[in-house]
């Protein structure tokens, strides 16, 4: 491919493109709910998506991420507010996005199944801060938007 020619957008990246509206439980205490919003587009060129989230809970940060294709198979480029920056292993089918994380300082996967045709992502983070054991960090929902 000469560099004046461009892929087909990756279309395997399309069950996430959209507005959603994300819940959850705050990890500290189950009782307090916290909600927010998501999107996901397109970068320049259809290979990237572009997420960008808000939360109306001060405990957590808002953000935007970079998803696509990258040297070892599916990446998220993480970036958040309060100067976070992270890469996580991704995959993505039209049932399951996951996400993982071994950096033995903080270790995170997110497990999410899609239901509902598609509308919903029912999904949990789990963290591992002992080095062999996954432990719940907190439940997050999506539901398409609109």
């Amino acid at each position: 491919m000469t560099p004046t020619q461009s892929k087909a957008a990756d279309a395997r990246l399309e069950p996430l493109l959209g507005e959603w509206e994300v819940h959850g439980a705050h990890p500290a205490d189950a009782s307090i709910e916290v909600r927010g919003r998501t999107s996901f587009e397109w970068l320049v060129g259809q290979q990237f998506l572009v997420q960008r989230w808000t939360v109306e809970h001060p405990d957590f940060p808002d953000g935007m991420a970079i998803l696509g294709e990258g040297e070892t198979g599916f990446a998220q480029h993480y970036f958040d507010s309060r100067g976070v920056a992270r890469v996580y292993a991704m995959t993505l089918s039209s049932e399951v996005w996951t996400l993982s994380r071994d950096d033995p300082s903080f270790a995170q996967r997110f497990v999410g199944d899609f239901a509902d045709g598609g509308g919903t992502i029912n999904g949990r983070f789990e963290k591992r801060t002992d080095g062999s054991t996954w432990e719940l960090d907190f439940h997050l929902t999506y539901t398409r938007a609109g």
